[in-house]
């Protein structure tokens, strides 16, 4: 049939692993420093994504076997996907906050193409535009650079990096690569180091992710490893979640600080801020008198090489790692170069290939099968870590200036709490989801990374 193509697996594996109360669903949240014309903005969703990317005007129908497929929406109505909510003029960043959790609990409407944008008006800052997009049309990656493809330099001069996406426009497509099977599984090892060759970080600074694939060679002791891992400990973090969602974010964070203390104290700009998301957990857990035992961090890893333009399909491509947080240790330097410690030894792993090759499959198993495996491996983390790059020089969408964002990715297999890091224009803004029966204030978190910051910069000589 003409528009219609069958699901990759790993796409079909987000769709499939969807309950009420873990929504595959990713979310972006950015404000801007004065109002937005919505019309402008139309415009600019029109020509950018929906004429760009097939998948903004494709919806999900089952096809032979119950297998998803992609089929051209007829009936497709950009107005649907842009619609527009208000804030009290008073109610500041924490009305927006609200806003914004209860939207991460509102499921995308199956029978439309998967993804929607609210334009948010009402707070004295600026509005704000909140997008939602479901991770079976991409990763969070794509989807960040899908994004800032919406966006323009605010200056015409030269710009720091090499980024298409910082400029509002992508190089040339490439046709999409094909789907991984079994017998292809040591090239995408190979590939992957290829890639990184390449430049398959997704940034220089600052990073989780985009700097960890090294290695494919040693995929399946890596896998046997996962498999024996142990669950993580029980803790406030971990168990039940409910349909309510909760979100809070930071101010922004000079990205030079971040760096001055790596510098003085003998870490990356990733350590740095890692130490400080474990810090957070640490002063968070201690202040509801929980157990300040080590857990470990599902961390996505970024396969796709950012020299290269997202293909119109979109499509997953990534992996994930397991980083296990030293919660235990109190001594904010000690804390750092344990970080570093586990950092490096993740660094040289194939972990990230392997899991890649694992959601691959999972695609292609039973729903019900799936979400067991899915569960047992979302046993052995408690949250969600994620850092999405943004564009290095200030840029504006639709005429409006963009003063920062935040992004998160769903947190899978269960895991109810979900921390972010997002790099802009020398900035980089922390940003905590969760689930309201497992962390009922997200802003703990966010005020105690402020202050480990502040914690690592006191210990600096």
């Amino acid at each position: 049939m003409a528009g219609r193509e069958r699901m990759a697996s790993m796409d079909a594996a987000w769709l499939q692993m969807e309950e009420p109360a873990n929504l595959m669903m990713i979310t972006a949240v950015l404000w801007f420093d004065g109002p937005m014309d919505r019309e402008r903005l139309r415009e600019v969703v029109r020509e950018r994504l929906v004429e760009r990317y097939p998948r903004f005007r494709q919806r999900v129908v089952p096809g032979a076997l119950g297998a998803p497929h992609w089929e051209d929406a007829t009936d497709f109505d950009l107005d649907a996907h842009l619609s527009t909510l208000r804030v009290p003029d008073t109610g500041g960043r924490v009305a927006l906050e609200a806003l914004v959790g209860d939207w991460l609990g509102v499921p995308l409407e199956r029978g439309r193409p998967l993804w929607q944008l609210h334009l948010v008006k009402g707070s004295p800052a600026g509005d704000v535009l909140l997008a939602r997009l479901h991770h079976c049309m991409a990763d969070g990656i794509a989807l960040a650079r899908v994004l800032l493809s919406l966006t323009d330099p605010v200056d015409p001069g030269p710009r720091v990096g090499d980024d298409e996406a910082e400029r509002g426009t992508e190089p040339p497509v490439r046709p999409a690569a094909e789907s991984l099977t079994a017998p292809r599984w040591m090239r995408l090892a190979r590939g992957a180091r290829s890639a990184l060759r390449k430049g398959v970080e997704m940034v220089q600074e600052p990073i989780l992710a985009g700097d960890l694939v090294r290695e494919g060679a040693r995929g399946v002791a890596a896998l046997g490893k996962l498999l024996v891992q142990p669950p993580d400990p029980r803790s406030p973090l971990r168990g039940p979640l409910g349909t309510r969602k909760l979100a809070a974010w930071s101010g922004p964070v000079s990205l030079a600080r971040v760096k001055a203390v790596g510098q003085t104290l003998g870490g990356t700009v990733n350590d740095v801020l890692l130490t400080a998301v474990t810090g957070a957990l640490r002063r968070y857990l201690s202040a509801i008198d929980a157990p300040l035992e080590d857990v470990h961090a599902l961390v996505p890893v970024n396969l796709r090489p950012l020299d290269e333009a997202i293909p119109r399909e979109l499509g997953n491509h990534f992996g994930v790692v397991f980083l296990r947080l030293p919660i235990h240790l109190e001594d904010p330097r000690r804390r750092l170069r344990e970080v570093s410690k586990r950092m490096e030894a993740l660094k040289r792993s194939p972990e990230a290939v392997v899991t890649h090759g694992a959601l691959e499959v999972l695609g292609r198993t039973p729903i019900a099968l799936e979400r067991i495996i899915v569960d047992v491996m979302g046993a052995k983390a408690s949250l969600v870590a994620t850092n999405v790059p943004g564009p290095r020089q200030p840029v504006s969408l639709a005429g409006a200036h963009l003063a920062g964002l935040t992004f998160w990715v769903p947190q899978a297999g269960h895991v109810g709490l979900g921390i972010s890091l997002f790099s802009y224009a020398g900035q980089v803004t922390v940003g905590v989801a969760s689930d309201a029966e497992r962390v009922p204030d997200p802003g703990a978190i966010v005020a105690a990374f402020q202050d480990e910051l502040d914690a690592l910069a006191s210990v600096a000589p």
